[in-house]
């Protein structure tokens, strides 16, 4: 959406480019881990060992813990990529004008460079010690998120988030190829989870930020669509993941606890949803646009919660009943 202050802010961040380029950085560390999102990438642990778990064989604790480390780092190399490639507009938003690059403590291509190794060793490691199929769909996610979303998708369209979203729903799927190297039903369930869970939970925080993101031309639906417009979009996809997050139940490998948590978080979700659609105006709309946005990193985390420790029971018992079958 062009605006004349958005474009002077862009091209001032644009001629900043050869200075973050040029300036030697003197990052420490905590910078260097800062650039691979530690967030996201904790999440990404905790669903890729969730599809892990989720597959018929057991898998040795020491590939296991390889495998999820590989994948972790194939997170976190994406995450450094989008820092390097996003860095202009990174220093033009508020909420990320003090990460690293913008910031002067690491240079453009030392993110690209930490990143490009990182993804090369992420997928090598996870292709020797699992199997090449999970290392090749780790490959296909750092591109996806790098190149379709960040590159191409994130300053072309108001869609960006929902196409996009599906980078950070493929990692139930790898944690369970990385174990039997194939997919199954289950995967594809626990990716539409994420993928439909993945809009509500980014507009309700583009809501808020909408200026931000208005500020450094990003076609956020808020910034083309208008919030009311938003606001619809974000009760038709809760509608949506509510009943969609129980199917895990249905198909058989989601049990009581599951249950419970998925139908009473899906209506918190809809009750949130409902607030943000009908507070439109003020501090009071900003404020239920967070609970949203906070309570859906809650419900998420809990799905995920719950059929982690659903499966680790279930697997304890098959080994019991195993032990005690050869005694």
């Amino acid at each position: 959406m062009p605006i004349s202050s958005t474009e002077t802010n862009l091209d001032t961040s644009l001629a900043d480019g050869s200075s973050m380029d040029s300036a030697s950085g003197n990052g420490s560390a905590a910078d260097y881990f800062a650039l691979l999102k530690p967030r996201v990438m904790s999440l990404v642990i905790f669903t890729a060992l969730v599809g892990m778990l989720l597959a018929p064989v057991p898998v040795h604790p020491v590939i296991g813990f390889a495998s999820l480390l590989a994948i972790a780092v194939g997170a976190g190399a994406s995450g450094c990529l989008n820092m390097w490639w996003d860095a202009d507009i990174d220093a033009v938003m508020h909420r990320t004008a003090n990460r690293p690059i913008p910031a002067g403590l690491v240079t453009r291509t030392e993110a690209l460079s930490f990143g490009m190794v990182l993804s090369f060793c992420s997928v090598l490691v996870l292709g020797v010690v699992s199997n090449w199929f999970a290392a090749a769909f780790l490959a296909f996610t750092i591109f996806f998120y790098v190149v379709v979303y960040s590159m191409w998708l994130k300053r072309s369209t108001a869609q960006n988030i929902v196409i996009g979203g599906a980078a950070g729903a493929f990692p139930p799927m790898i944690g369970y190829a990385a174990v039997t190297g194939s997919l199954n039903l289950e995967t594809f369930v626990l990716f539409g989870i994420i993928f439909l869970w993945t809009p509500p939970h980014f507009w309700a925080l583009a809501l808020v930020k909408s200026d931000d993101y208005a500020r450094a031309g990003i076609p956020m639906l808020p910034v083309v669509a208008g919030p009311d417009a938003t606001r619809l979009q974000i009760l038709l996809y809760t509608i949506i993941l509510a009943p969609f997050g129980l199917l895990p139940v249905l198909i058989g490998f989601g049990g009581l606890a599951y249950a419970i948590t998925a139908g009473l978080g899906g209506a918190g979700m809809l009750w949130l949803a409902v607030r943000v659609f009908q507070r439109r105006e003020g501090p009071l709309a900003n404020r239920t646009a967070m609970q949203l946005f906070g309570f859906s990193i809650f419900y998420l985390f809990m799905l995920f919660a719950v059929l982690l420790v659903e499966h680790i029971a279930l697997n304890n018992g098959l080994i019991t009943s195993l032990s005690l079958m050869k005694g």
